[in-house]
């Protein structure tokens, strides 16, 4: 049985009684030479972003899209051994040197494969490789060949590659690419990250934790890092910045245009434990004139988040923040339950009470607790919607300030 290890990521586990414990994120291996490199078990991940080792002696079948193993699974964090490597996270990629009738070429590892010798007993036995190229500009078919014939892992390169374990990680979200970047060595998380494109990049720095946000958008030239924060979310792009050194902030809000740049210099003024602080400068914001059909056809789009597309803010003229008069919130069940063709201003929910930019956070959790929201709108004393704070913000900042590192690092005891 052969299974090749790029397609293993996000792969369901189960235990004996059917219950799903996790996903697989990673393959570990011992690298011998040129003799196939025995599989030593699975990092899996559970929850809370917690990824812990499934020995390979455990697993009972990797089947139809899913891993069942039998017995107990340690649940104490996955720790690397010094002879061990992780096969997605550091091996794909790597340039190396093809023996055989190849003539010695270098080549680019785009995939491994694992086989089953023995009951319990897997090995790394093929290696997919194709011609070494920069990025995804690749040229020549993938060629599958024997252990043997290739030569260069263990070796350290300045400049791996990051085309294959990006196309690993493709289908996961943003929130488990973060956690998957967290756990890979500083120098792979980097080469992955900065591999990236802007819009992925931007949502992936936005689950990750604040050393790893400062220490990639460091990687990043001052122009990149612009366009990236143009593609964050206001609320987490402010939020990042203000974790910067102050003059490179600066530098950064001078690079970004001026209409991205304008709600972030703004949210910068709150107190970052304040709903000004917390807010996002961009919810769904219509005139009352505008129809059911109109709301339904914007929330419609896969870039908003279920917090954000929940309801739809209802004010005069101007409609970007801060806008015109704030009039009251359509909620997304009313907008479903009423016909397309009706105005936004028949359909308000006018009992929900803003709330001000300095109110603290105990004061914001309180107003979302007390009418059942997915997010508040924050005006200000003119009664100008400047934006609104989503349960998620809410969450993030009563969570302790490492959440996002305590279940995704790399530890095994």
């Amino acid at each position: 049985m052969r299974i090749f290890v790029a397609r293993l990521p996000g792969t369901p586990v189960f235990d004996p009684a059917g219950d799903q414990i996790g996903r697989v994120r990673d393959v570990v291996v011992a690298l011998r030479g040129r003799v196939p490199p025995p599989v030593h078990g699975f990092v899996v991940e559970v929850q809370p972003r917690r990824r812990v080792f499934l020995p390979i002696t455990r697993v009972r079948s990797i089947e139809a899209g899913s891993l069942i193993f039998s017995g107990a699974i340690n649940m104490r964090r996955f720790e690397l051994r010094a002879t061990e490597t992780l096969v997605i996270g550091e091996m794909l990629d790597l340039e190396v040197e093809v023996s055989g009738e190849t003539g010695g070429k270098r080549m680019r590892v785009h995939d491994l494969a694992m086989e089953q010798v023995r009951p319990s007993d897997w090995q790394l036995t093929k290696v997919a490789v194709i011609k070494a190229g920069r990025g995804f500009r690749r040229r020549g078919e993938t060629r599958v060949l024997d252990w043997h014939e290739v030569a260069g892992f263990g070796v350290i390169q300045a400049d791996q590659d990051a085309a294959a374990l990006i196309a690993a990680f493709e289908s996961l979200r943003a929130a488990d690419l973060a956690s998957a970047l967290h756990s890979l060595p500083d120098k792979r998380r980097s080469e992955v990250a900065l591999a990236l494109d802007d819009e992925r990049l931007a949502d992936v720095l936005e689950e990750m934790p604040e050393r790893d946000q400062i220490d990639i958008v460091g990687r990043l030239s001052p122009e990149r890092a612009a366009d990236v924060l143009e593609a964050m979310d206001p609320d987490d792009a402010a939020d990042l910045l203000q974790d910067l050194p102050g003059h490179q902030a600066e530098a950064l809000l001078a690079l970004m245009e001026p209409s991205e740049a304008a709600p972030l210099r703004r949210l910068l003024t709150y107190d970052e434990n304040t709903a000004g602080g917390m807010m996002t400068s961009e919810p769904v914001i219509f005139p009352p004139t505008a129809t059911v059909a109109d709301a339904l056809a914007h929330i419609r789009q896969r870039d908003l988040t279920p917090s954000i597309a929940a309801q739809v803010y209802v004010t005069r003229p101007p409609t970007e923040t801060p806008s015109g008069t704030y009039l009251g919130v359509a909620h997304f069940q009313r907008l479903l339950r009423d016909p397309p063709s009706t105005l936004l201003g028949r359909v308000l929910d006018e009992s929900v009470d803003p709330i001000r930019p300095e109110f603290v956070l105990s004061e914001v959790a309180v107003a979302l607790a007390n009418y059942n929201l997915m997010a508040v709108p924050v005006v200000d004393e003119l009664g100008r919607l400047l934006g609104a704070v989503t349960v998620d913000d809410v969450l993030d900042h009563l969570l302790p300030a490492d959440w996002r590192e305590r279940g995704g690092g790399i530890h095994r005891g």
